[in-house]
């Protein structure tokens, strides 16, 4: 442990898994309701890919902001605005009439998570500096603890309230939100090991470069393009690549150096990862629903409490792993499970146990992704501080916000569109909307209020073709992994090149070693 670290500093890291269960909560029944709240408010599968996509986008701005700033203005008063954002998130939501108040409910939850985020990250890795790749993991194991408990409560919560229901589910992330904000705001934080070994700022600036700087700002102006279509307005591309462009030249201007380029290359592949798992987890439960809707209402939801009880137990485990085969091994073999596991889902029918069986291998391959990264980030590049750890998931986070969940809304709608024109013309032309365009298709979307009106057995026919259509889906997303599996071989090779993974240390400066910890209301650099 570090030597710097609070005396509490486990009660500490117990906070700030209850700040990601927060978080992961709010996060399960957003998917849970996906069905509910399309039918409820007319929603296309666009328009829910898109507020999908508004709890994931905002999370990388709020991560990035607090990397930037955190070290000076303290970790307590930027977990307090955290806090004061997951509050007003659920009173927006529940107080929701339409697309754009979910849309902006949902949007003020994920700054809301990016700020805890950008917290609990670099804190964790200054907790426990010998070990950073196992205790993020655990941390990380509060993301799919999250999801089971919530899940299992909206299920057994049912339809208790009536038509408004949902708005209680939604509101079920304020009690662990209270509850982290009691523990947290108790303790002191740790000195961050950047600030505790004396690197300057402009040093951990560097480890992200223009290059790191480019990406998150290109990123960044899909991200406001997303915004924009919200309000029926858009950018050309030309406007987003400017976005990325201009901000990067100011930073090289300052910063002369493109950055390490193994870091830019994990952020690259943090874009196909983060879809792979949380693009993936936004739509399972609405994916599989009608392929298992003879196993029971709430059949599609157990998929994701299944995955994601298999993510929490495993989680706890990564640690020994890691130090057999090393972390990359891992994310290698992970990769290629989760592949094979999309694959299985996209071909294993409506059968309840294929599918679980095809789910097994899905939920053992996604269980390492995300927290091994953040590990593997923070042994290969300390100097970087909370800015490369909050980097590399800001870039996931807008990748799988506003190209990766909204995507495979439109796909889904796209495909259902021709699937359904293909197989019966003559009820496809009664229930299709006016023609959309959007990431290069063309298509009709499915208007949900007509699909109410037509007889039970054409509302089956539909629901059997959207089946098909939506494991088809599944079958595309798992090229992604596929893809992170060729990369992460090739840095297995890089490394071996090199005598072997090993991970860099930092030791404290001679002006910093007699720091114990610090009041998060002072500046720590």
């Amino acid at each position: 442990m570090n030597p710097a670290a609070p005396r509490n500093s486990n009660r500490l890291f117990l906070a700030c898994n209850i700040s990601l269960v927060a978080s992961a909560i709010g996060f399960v029944v957003r998917a849970f309701l996906l069905n509910e709240l399309g039918k409820k408010f007319n929603l296309s599968e666009s328009q829910l890919g898109s507020i999908q996509g508004a709890g994931l986008y905002p999370q990388a701005v709020t991560m990035i902001l607090s990397a930037l700033v955190v070290d000076r203005i303290g970790y307590r008063r930027t977990m307090a605005f955290g806090f004061i954002c997951h509050i007003l998130s659920a009173i927006l939501v529940m107080s929701a009439n339409g697309y754009a108040a979910l849309y902006l409910g949902t949007f003020i939850f994920a700054l809301a998570g990016g700020i805890v985020e950008g917290v609990i990250n670099p804190v964790t890795a200054t907790l426990y500096p010998k070990k950073k790749t196992h205790y993020l993991n655990i941390l990380h194991a509060g993301w799919p603890g999250g999801m089971v408990l919530g899940g299992l409560v909206v299920i057994l919560i049912g339809s208790v309230g009536g038509e408004n229901s949902w708005r209680w589910k939604v509101g079920l992330y304020l009690i662990p939100t209270l509850i982290y904000g009691w523990m947290m705001f108790r303790e002191p934080f740790p000195v961050q090991e950047r600030v505790a070994a004396g690197i300057s700022y402009l040093e951990m600036l560097k480890e992200c470069g223009w290059g790191g700087c480019f990406l998150i700002c290109l990123f960044l102006g899909y991200a406001m393009d997303e915004i924009l279509r919200v309000f029926n307005f858009s950018l050309s591309t030309p406007v987003i690549l400017g976005i990325g462009i201009l901000p990067t030249v100011l930073f090289a201007t300052r910063i002369r150096n493109f950055g390490r380029p193994m870091f830019v290359f994990m952020m690259l592949i943090m874009t196909l990862l983060a879809t792979t798992e949380l693009g993936t987890d936004s739509w399972i439960a609405n994916l599989m629903t009608p392929v298992l809707r003879d196993a029971g209402p709430n059949a599609g939801n157990w998929v994701l409490i299944y995955t994601s009880a298999i993510m929490f137990g495993l989680r706890f485990f990564a640690g020994p792993i890691a130090h057999r085969i090393s972390p990359l091994g891992l994310l290698a073999v992970c990769a290629a499970i989760a592949s094979i596991g999309l694959t299985w889902l996209a071909h294993a029918g409506s059968a309840p146990v294929m599918v679980f069986l095809a789910a097994t291998c899905y939920g053992m391959g996604k269980s390492f992704f995300w927290p091994t990264t953040l590990g593997i980030v923070s042994e290969q590049f300390p100097k970087g501080g909370a800015l490369t750890l909050s980097s590399v998931s800001a870039v996931g986070l807008i990748a799988v916000g506003v190209i990766g969940s909204p995507l495979l809304g439109t796909i889904q709608d796209d495909s259902l569109d021709k699937r359904l024109a293909q197989e019966n013309p003559g009820l496809h032309s009664r229930i299709v909307e006016t023609q959309q365009h959007k990431y290069g298709f063309t298509y009709r979307p499915l208007d949900k209020a007509k699909i109410a009106l037509l007889t039970p057995a054409k509302q089956l026919s539909v629901e059997q073709i959207r089946g098909v259509n939506n494991q088809a889906t599944l079958g595309k997303v798992a090229v992604l992994p596929a893809i992170m599996f060729i990369c992460y071989l090739g840095l297995i090779a890089y490394f071996k090149s090199r005598g072997g993974y090993r991970d860099v240390q930092l030791s404290a400066s001679p002006a910093a070693a007699g720091i114990k910890a610090f009041s998060p209301l002072e500046r720590s650099d």
